[in-house]
């Protein structure tokens, strides 16, 4: 059934929780401001979604759970910080945001917890694969020979490489194709998936692309950026979500 014949028969988009970046002030505001790009929330909406963006309060994830019938990890320019996944060592380009990921960290794990679908991207794929005990690699130039531009130079509304996607995963069944162009801007990747994940792609140097988790309703990780719809591959990745996310 289409995703929008299954809305007209539930009443309702579902609800999807977007998470927020947040900066210090200057810019758009003399005082503290949170911030999403419109393409994040566009690419819900255009899925059938209901965007709903929610404050970095880590006491109250387990608050938001009624309101919300999935969760969109988005990625930001920023790391998660080393000691949450059992390093004592911070390479100098780690830049941290405490209390976002003290949010994220919260909301993902009671998300999951209550079964409801999560979607993690770039920065939110790596947060999904600490969440399950997985661990990152800090900086990729220095950790993979001969690694490809990860942040790529040209436009990230165009592909910056390859993946290949593996076969008989849950990416492999909503894209319907054994390789994808994405787009590319990070530089952490996962290095030891969490348990019971499996990697659903990788880079052709190696780098993981994405990471999913076959015990959870809907649980999936891209280290690309999806929201930008590079290839049709990325809106059926949304309309995949989003689907998942509605009442049965």
């Amino acid at each position: 059934m289409e995703i929008l014949e299954r809305l007209t028969l539930s009443q309702r988009r579902p609800r999807i929780a977007i998470t927020l970046d947040a900066q210090d002030p200057g810019g758009y505001s003399k005082m503290p401001w949170y911030a999403v790009r419109q393409n994040y929330c566009e690419a819900v909406w255009a899925a059938g979604g209901l965007p709903i963006a929610l404050p970095h309060h880590p006491e109250a994830a387990v608050d938001y759970l009624p309101l919300i019938d999935g969760v969109l990890i988005t990625g930001g320019d920023f790391d998660i910080p080393p000691h949450y996944y059992g390093e004592d060592s911070v390479h100098h380009t780690v830049h941290t945001k405490g209390n976002r990921t003290a949010f994220e960290f919260s909301l993902t794990r009671a998300a999951l917890d209550a079964n409801k679908p999560v979607l993690g991207i770039c920065g939110g794929q790596q947060l999904l694969n600490v969440v399950l005990g997985g661990t990152l690699i800090q900086h990729i130039p220095e950790s993979v020979p001969n690694a490809l531009a990860h942040e790529q130079p040209n436009p990230r509304t165009e592909p910056g490489h390859d993946i290949i996607v593996a076969a008989g995963t849950l990416l492999a069944q909503i894209v319907g194709a054994g390789r994808l162009s994405v787009n590319s801007a990070h530089h952490q990747a996962v290095r030891k998936e969490g348990s019971g994940c499996l990697i659903n792609a990788h880079a052709p140097d190696g780098v993981i692309e994405g990471i999913e988790h076959p015990g959870y309703r809907f649980c999936l990780g891209v280290q690309w950026h999806p929201e930008y719809h590079v290839t049709g591959g990325d809106k059926k990745i949304f309309d995949a979500f989003v689907a998942a996310c509605l009442p049965d």
